[in-house]
């Protein structure tokens, strides 16, 4: 019981703190865009802290279900180019959607089933035939919104490392396509630099992730 308050208290520390803060105003591409030459200077410096850093305010961004987690990605392929940024960004991704998981599961079951039990049918009939399958299709098709396959997804009957594998396979291409577009986004440095073939490339792909849905659901003949 011990164990579960003193994770309860972390958890609403950690989201006290990002509204008393307000650090969502950090995560902004204006913000990026002024500290653009000292972030990357720090990251250029001090590589490996950077790396530990963004990795761990992904997992506790994620594991809280706090805003910014586009801008996060964004803002791993700036740092650290397309790949290596989306491993970054796959690694913090990945644990903090288990943490939120295990959350869900073990802490929050009775919250998160009042909050969105409306909705657990349809994932509890996915899960019931082919847990697997079913979450990477979550993860590759933005159906619903990350955060909340992270909580419902707790309170189904897949197991832990089901879900740690098809999370972790299932977002690696919506990644990359951020992690792209950071890469791109952070080159421009005049307004005629958006049109370049790279920019162009990178917000079709996002063009691209966000259509996947709506063809999902227009050939599935789900609503």
């Amino acid at each position: 019981m011990s164990g579960k308050l003193l994770v309860l208290g972390l958890f609403l520390l950690a989201v006290g703190a990002f509204f008393y803060f307000d650090l969502k105003t950090y995560l902004s591409l204006e913000a990026i865009r002024t500290h653009r030459d000292r972030l990357l200077e720090f990251t250029q410096t001090y590589y490996a802290l950077s790396v530990v850093a963004f990795i761990l305010i992904y997992i506790v961004q994620t594991a809280c279900s706090l805003p910014g987690a586009t801008l996060m990605t964004l803002l791993g392929g700036f740092l650290f180019g397309s790949v290596l940024g989306m491993l970054y960004v796959n690694a913090g991704a990945t644990i903090g959607a288990t943490l939120a998981f295990l959350a869900s599961r073990f802490l929050f079951h009775d919250w998160v089933q009042h909050k969105f039990g409306d909705r657990l049918a349809a994932f509890q009939a996915g899960f019931s035939r082919n847990a697997f399958w079913y979450l990477l299709t979550l993860r590759l098709i933005p159906l619903f919104p990350f955060f909340l396959v992270n909580l419902l997804s707790g309170l189904t009957n897949v197991k832990t490392r089901t879900y740690i594998a098809a999370t972790a396979l299932g977002i690696i291409p919506g990644s990359f396509v951020y992690t792209f577009a950071g890469r791109q986004l952070g080159t421009i440095n005049s307004v005629a630099e958006i049109a370049s073939p790279g920019v162009l490339l990178a917000l079709s792909f996002l063009g691209l992730l966000s259509l996947s849905s709506v063809l999902y659901r227009k050939f599935t003949g789900r609503q």
